[in-house]
């Protein structure tokens, strides 16, 4: 790539995919975003009662925040219905060329992405991707009542006296 400099970086246009009007939040979570300062936003915007969706957008290195916020938001608002979908982001570079006789490069990188719809209003359930509210605690019940207890080793912790003893023992087998 020596012989080429980068140009024009683009990002291709695509469809939302869920749609946000007058009763719905859209929330745009970056890599550098802080929960705190979203949640704060995204919690003072449902507490009116006009709000009945929240849409939780975020790609790349942002993608775990994004889901971090949805479920952070279902634990405090309980009876929320929700969908997830993914997708990737495209962005489009255009390496131009330094040396006569190469072609202008144009290189695709593809960037997963995730958007959650919460929603105070049932949604339809058929839709891949959707969760019922309370569906994951009762998963979670179950699951730790089919599961046996295990019996772990603990550690052994020394005393002073202990260590003592074996320094004591290490230098006797050294003086040998």
């Amino acid at each position: 790539m020596e012989n080429y400099t980068k140009g024009e970086t683009r990002e291709v246009e695509m469809e939302p995919l869920f749609e946000v009007d007058q009763t719905g939040v859209d929330m745009k979570v970056n890599a550098g975003s802080k929960i705190r300062n979203l949640m704060g936003y995204a919690m003072n915007k449902v507490k009116n009662p006009s709000v009945k969706r929240v849409v939780w957008n975020g790609s790349g290195k942002a993608i775990t925040k994004t889901v971090t916020c949805a479920e952070i938001m279902k634990r405090k608002i309980k009876g929320l219905h929700q969908i997830t979908k993914l997708r990737n982001r495209r962005i489009e570079e255009f390496w131009e060329p330094n040396v006569e006789g190469l072609e202008r490069l144009k290189v695709n990188r593809d960037i997963p992405a995730i958007s959650i719809l919460l929603s105070k209003d049932p949604l339809d359930a058929s839709t891949p991707g959707y969760q019922a509210p309370g569906s994951f605690e009762e998963f979670w019940k179950s699951e730790l009542q089919q599961q046996k207890p295990v019996k772990r080793k603990h550690k052994k912790y020394y005393t002073k006296k202990d260590m003592d003893s074996a320094k004591n023992r290490n230098t006797e087998t050294q003086k040998s």
